[in-house]
């Protein structure tokens, strides 16, 4: 298997780039595994080698969140865990877990509460993956066996590879486009990818699960995660509804703003600013008598100083779409004296492109405006729902240059 998975990378190696990193014989290898399809391949690819083993990361539990729930199914990481020590048993390699619930609560959870009372869109997702899996989860590693020491094995659909021309390690796009996770790593630090090793990122989906079924692993048929694990084990469900279990009401109004007059009136309210995002559909009830407020309503914009939500009709009003944004806080994964001359480049070029969300069709950025506290971007077309607090990732072509937050939209 690990034979066949190095003809791969052969055969799909990327033009102006090494083949991807082989550990040597007796190296540490720490595969970070999550109970899924995609981490227990990893596992079994390095299975092999002499010193390696399986770590899970715990970073929720029920005393995280609002307690246990009678009647409720297992939790999902106690589930997870139980399939880790399977696969680990069935593979033979030692297998451990290891708790980070504090650092995900107070390095994630807690700014994303934050964010999202202020009136923000924020990703926990990436901020898991900056602070927890490739922060906290290192410094655990660099202790137990020193920095630089060991490699760090993840089921991440991405790519690590090393420029021909350069000594410097870059992060790309996955090989298979439909699994993407790039734009979740693209907080991640410049230097955590020195010890990083992504298989899955030269393989397609179809792949990884012909082979878990070809390894007869004990949870090859288990289906993909669906969504974040605390909000799939909170009493509701529903993201809105869980977040109301952490964040204090603050009810304000549902307004509509007139084009021409600048009128505002009051047709609802709104539990906090946080109760909804730029784009989303609002279940209020309009006069539908009066064709002037027939159809569905959106929010366009939302105002924490005011708390008022605004809303639009239509889910293509072209109040919902921007085409320029300003973005700070960039987490760059170029070389920072080199940044300046690489976003040039690349747009020169027209090779330069943005996401605000995974998985979304790259857009072109047309112009970019370097400031102080980071940098205006304009699209080469206007966008549906960009919202502040996002993450705006940059790409020169597949390759990841950074991403920072989205501040304002235009």
């Amino acid at each position: 298997m690990y034979k066949s998975f190095i003809d791969i990378c052969a055969r799909r190696q990327t033009a102006g780039y090494r083949l991807p990193r082989v550990p040597s014989t007796h190296d540490n290898i720490i595969v970070a595994m999550s109970g899924g399809v995609d981490s227990s391949v990893c596992a079994a690819l390095y299975a092999h080698f002499p010193k390696v083993r399986g770590l899970y990361m715990q970073n929720w539990s029920q005393t995280s969140g609002s307690g246990p729930v009678e009647g409720k199914a297992e939790p999902c990481y106690e589930q997870d865990w139980k399939d880790i020590e399977k696969v680990g048993a069935y593979l033979n390699i030692p297998v451990e877990r290891v708790n980070f619930e504090r650092d995900y609560w107070l390095d994630v959870f807690e700014p994303m509460l934050q964010r999202y009372q202020q009136g923000y869109t924020p990703n926990p997702d990436i901020g898991c993956n900056r602070f927890v899996k490739f922060g906290a989860l290192r410094e655990h590693l660099d202790k137990e066996y020193g920095r630089g020491n060991y490699w760090l094995v993840t089921g991440h659909y991405a790519r690590i590879l090393s420029p021909q021309t350069r000594r410097e390690t870059h992060l790309l796009r996955s090989h298979y486009a439909p699994k993407d996770q790039s734009y979740y790593l693209s907080q991640v630090g410049r230097e955590a990818l020195a010890d990083l090793l992504m298989p899955m990122g030269f393989l397609t989906k179809p792949e990884v699960r012909q082979w878990a079924a070809e390894l007869h692993l004990p949870n090859a048929t288990k289906p993909d995660s669906q969504g974040i694990c605390f909000v799939n084990n909170s009493q509701h469900g529903r993201f809105q509804n869980f977040l109301q279990e952490y964040l204090p009401s603050s009810v304000g109004h549902i307004v509509t703003v007139e084009e021409e007059s600048g009128t505002r009136r009051i047709w609802g309210q709104h539990r906090g600013i946080w109760s909804y995002t730029i784009g989303q559909r609002v279940g209020i009830s309009l006069p539908q008598g009066d064709p002037k407020y027939q159809g569905a309503w959106y929010v366009s914009h939302k105002d924490p100083k005011t708390n008022t939500i605004e809303i639009v009709k239509g889910r293509d009003n072209r109040a919902l779409y921007k085409d320029t944004l300003s973005v700070s806080d960039f987490e760059s994964l170029v070389p920072p004296e080199d940044l300046a001359s690489t976003l040039e480049a690349a747009m020169t070029n027209g090779e330069l492109y943005m996401q605000f969300r995974s998985l979304q069709q790259a857009v072109k950025v047309t112009r970019l405006q370097l400031q102080d506290s980071g940098f205006e971007l304009q699209l080469a077309t206007a966008q549906r729902a960009m919202a502040p607090g996002q993450y705006c990732c940059l790409y020169h072509n597949d390759r990841v240059l950074g991403s920072g937050t989205v501040r304002a939209t235009f």
